[in-house]
């Protein structure tokens, strides 16, 4: 490459974004959650990820009844948090721009699908 292309606080904010949501994904999946726990565990991941730098708002939602039926399932009444039960929005706020990004399991996809969802 020969030519020094400008990155932009748009292209880092984006990039931020990405990092957020794909490093709690891996930290988080495979955690032990039951409906009892899930609140908290809610609450960890919040706690966790806003603490990284420009992260300006987080918000974690377990699918109860995704943990339910998988709690039900085992005589330990509890399961491993998977993808599937994952819903989270993430906002990243580097100097003027401000990414909206959220992991959500898409049911058509099969996937727990990271996105951004708005950028200002």
């Amino acid at each position: 490459m020969t030519e020094k292309e400008e990155i932009y606080n748009r292209d880092k904010a984006l990039f931020e974004a990405g990092i957020k949501l794909g490093a709690l994904y891996h930290q988080f999946i495979g955690t032990p959650v039951s409906t009892k726990t899930a609140k908290e565990l809610e609450i960890a991941i919040e706690k966790s990820v806003s603490l990284q730098p420009w992260v300006s708002a987080v918000k974690v939602k377990i699918d109860r009844e995704k943990v339910r039926k998988c709690e039900n399932g085992n005589k330990f009444e509890y399961c491993e948090l998977s993808g599937e039960m994952l819903d989270v929005e993430v906002v990243v706020r580097y100097e003027e721009v401000e990414v909206h990004a959220r992991v959500k399991y898409d049911e058509e996809m099969g996937y727990p699908l990271m996105r951004i969802e708005k950028v200002t």
